[in-house]
């Protein structure tokens, strides 16, 4: 078992402040792979101490040298590269296939996206007026990162951090904190200057909460449930810094009768089910046209009734367990609601898959004939479960989509491509993803309404880690 009780702080692998062991644990086998310390509200000081006093020399060094930082650890991620999907592996139950061409790539894609919109980045521009604009680094960040896509986060937020010339502070979750410790280790062989780049473990309650309240701490960046969102965003609001969240999702999947049925809800129950269907963006909602309905439920079947849990260490198309004990009851209570809330259970349903009564794994679950009300269809169930519902009409289709409280993802599916930017155009999401469009790095990921506010990769990513400032000159004009 890895001992991983040190925090990374002003370059380097320090004590915590208190002794508060916690133990990572495998969610596919149940045991303990390592123990790591939870930070307390002084081992923030002392981050955040360092953070501060880095970034009086790092926020004038000029992009050519940030840049070759970039570059630098681009290299070594790369080098690296097989060592971080084998921890992610374990820590998350990802499993040894999709780690590695998904979990693990996302820190080399959102890297290679960020270099290359700093390289278009305008630092200073002359505006319309003969004014100049400035743009320039906001200070020291506050970044707390999630279990379910932690490099993924962990490169959206740490890399533009880096990128625009601020120093972070780092919590990633207790869950899965040991790529968090990987990448640490790969920023400092990089060369950042000490105190440019901290990691503390800890809580959300602890750690987190004296991060988000911090009076040297000039923005907070947060991906999670949307429950924690407002609480980041209540404790950061007495020292007015800026907050940007991603948050959760109940993405509508909008298929019309004229898509091609058989490959795109094959698919789209496929993305479904990636990554244990524990992604904020993941096609949850499929509404269905009625006339095609019948057909697209007996697919249904058939594809959730093919899709196998396995092994996360084995290679293959298998889907891992879920993260922790914690998220398994969450996911079994919900999906016990739409037994009870009288859904049609198509596969899947309450408890585990035969033969894995060890680790945290559900069955691939889908419910016919729900209605948008249910929990199901209500609540991010944040596991492998799809709720399907009829639709009559392109407007009931478009109403249904918009009829939550969220709005990061939507997805239509249609053979008439007017029609699809015709109803891309009208929902209430910040990505629409039609038959199949992959988000791609470098394009702005994020969501309207109780999704969150910001938006990370590519130059948007940037522009949220940088104050603009006005000079006016006297001869401007």
């Amino acid at each position: 078992m890895l001992d991983k009780r040190k925090f990374y702080i002003n370059g380097e692998w320090v004590e915590p402040a208190a002794q508060n062991d916690l133990y990572v644990l495998n969610p596919a086998t149940e045991k303990p792979i390592a123990v790591i310390s939870l930070g307390t509200a002084v081992d923030i000081d002392r981050a955040v101490a360092a953070a501060k006093k880095a970034f009086e020399s790092y926020s004038r060094t000029s992009l050519e040298e940030r840049l070759a930082l970039l570059e630098r650890l681009l290299a070594i991620y790369e080098r690296r590269y097989d060592e971080m999907a084998d921890t992610l592996t374990a820590e998350l139950g990802a499993p040894k296939t999709m780690s590695r061409e998904q979990q693990a790539d996302v820190g080399v894609g959102h890297l290679k996206g960020y270099i290359d919109a700093l390289k278009r980045l305008k630092l200073r521009e002359k505006l319309p007026n003969g004014d100049t604009l400035m743009r320039e680094p906001i200070g020291v960040c506050g970044l707390i990162t999630p279990w379910n896509w932690p490099v993924n986060q962990i490169a959206l937020k740490v890399v533009p951090a880096l990128a625009t010339g601020c120093t972070c502070v780092l919590k990633p979750s207790e869950f899965t904190p040991l790529n968090a410790m990987l990448y640490a280790e790969m920023v400092e062989e990089a060369g950042f200057p000490p105190g440019v780049f901290n990691l503390v473990n800890g809580d959300g309650l602890h750690a987190g909460a004296a991060l988000s309240k911090h009076k040297d701490i000039d923005m907070m960046s947060f991906t999670g449930s949307t429950r924690a969102g407002i609480a980041v965003s209540k404790d950061a609001a007495d020292t007015v810094k800026r907050v940007t969240l991603e948050l959760g999702g109940k993405s509508p999947n909008i298929v019309f009768a004229d898509a091609d049925i058989e490959e795109r809800v094959t698919a789209s129950i496929l993305e479904c089910f990636n990554n244990s269907g524990q992604s904020c963006d993941a096609p949850t909602r499929m509404l269905v046209e009625r006339s095609v309905y019948d057909d697209v439920v007996a697919i249904a079947r058939r594809v959730g009734r093919e899709a196998t849990v396995g092994d996360p260490s084995k290679e293959g198309a298998h889907i891992g367990p879920l993260v922790s004990h914690i998220q398994f009851e969450r996911v079994q209570a919900l999906i016990e609601a739409g037994v009870g809330e009288g859904a049609r259970l198509l596969v899947g349903g309450p408890g585990k898959p035969e033969g894995f009564e060890t680790g945290y794994f559900v069955k691939p679950t889908i419910f016919a004939d729900v209605d948008n009300s249910m929990r199901i269809a209500r609540e991010e169930v944040f596991g492998p479960v799809l709720a399907i519902i009829p639709f009559d009409t392109e407007e009931e289709a478009i109403a249904l989509a918009n009829d939550t409280n969220y709005g990061l993802a939507a997805y239509v599916q249609t053979g008439d491509r007017q029609r699809a930017e015709r109803v891309a155009a009208r929902l209430r999401a910040g990505m629409v993803h039609i038959n199949g469009g992959p988000h791609r790095y470098g394009s702005p990921f994020g969501g309207y309404k109780q999704s969150g506010n910001g938006r990370e990769g590519g130059t948007f990513g940037l522009e949220d880690f940088l104050e603009v400032k006005t000079v006016h000159l006297p001869d401007a004009a």
